[in-house]
């Protein structure tokens, strides 16, 4: 019988063992593998590389000022994301006529498809689009958003907080949800006001909410593409080309597979990097952890 439950057992998980296998471990070891070789696609030359793809990586001129746009666009991602998702779900943390309307207003945007939003973003933050025609009843004069470095990041950036901002909100909220109100109404009596109450009490019990949403923040602000290749392709000049744009222009524009893979596994080693920094720092910020 106990054999049988084993063998049940691994039946049941083959199925997903085996999308981990084909998805996941033999494209990682393929990318290892190309990352080594000089594979030009228009060609159909591939070659030993060595460590040369490597070198290339170390003396790219341009590595730099992707790296920091990468970094701008997450840290400014998590910076506006995570307290206006947190001030969302405060906001709607109660009952009331009208709460789910607003709870679903807030949420729609992370259904819509990532293109078409922001093919909208793209024609409202053109010169004469409907951004700068909102400013112009209040008499400013607005730029042409995409085509100047800092206001194109600045576009992207709001353009993509604005999308997934409505999935950290549900996240904040089920996690409000899950604070026992009889904690809260205890401080209270004690004369605690409301913002020591929301600083000392719920924040440090919603901090794995917290934790997890900071997580998912990075790891996708890390991983944006399509609103870079849709709003801005990098530009102007490489002022919004993040790393993921960059490793697409080599592998998929300039056919270097090579370098991509390359670019590729630099990726993986920052998100990994990240992730491990941040489950680390748990036990300093998560109430359970301490």
């Amino acid at each position: 019988m106990k054999r049988r439950d084993q063998i049940a057992g691994y039946l049941f998980i083959t199925p997903q063992l085996a999308g981990i296998v084909a998805f996941v471990l033999i494209p990682l070891v393929l990318v290892v593998y190309y990352s080594l070789q000089k594979w030009n696609v228009l060609s159909g030359s591939i070659e030993p590389a060595g460590m040369a793809n490597y070198q290339k990586l170390l003396s790219d001129p341009q590595m730099p000022a992707v790296l920091g746009a990468t970094a701008i666009f997450s840290v400014g991602l998590v910076l506006f994301n995570i307290p206006l998702a947190l001030l969302l779900a405060v906001l709607l943390n109660r009952r009331g006529r009208g709460i789910a309307f607003f709870r679903t207003v807030f949420f729609s945007p992370v259904v819509i498809a990532i293109v078409a939003w922001t093919i909208v973003w793209q024609f409202l933050l053109q010169d004469n689009g409907g951004v700068n025609a909102f400013l112009k009843l209040f008499g400013i004069a607005g730029p042409n958003w995409l085509e100047s470095g800092p206001t194109a990041m600045a576009a992207v950036i709001v353009v993509q907080v604005f999308k997934n901002v409505g999935l950290n909100m549900v996240l904040f909220l089920s996690g409000l949800q899950g604070v026992p109100r009889e904690i809260q109404e205890a401080a209270r009596v004690d004369g605690a006001s409301a913002g020591a109450v929301f600083g000392r009490i719920t924040l440090p019990l919603i901090s794995p909410t917290i934790l997890l949403t900071v997580i998912i923040t990075i790891v996708g602000s890390l991983q944006v593409f399509a609103q870079i290749a849709v709003l801005t392709q990098g530009g102007p000049g490489i002022s919004t080309t993040v790393l993921v744009y960059y490793l697409f222009q080599q592998a998929f524009q300039f056919h270097n597979f090579g370098y991509g893979s390359t670019l590729a596994i630099l990726l993986f080693l920052i998100v990994l990097i990240l992730t491990v920094i941040q489950w680390q720092l748990r036990k300093r910020w998560v109430f359970y952890e301490s």
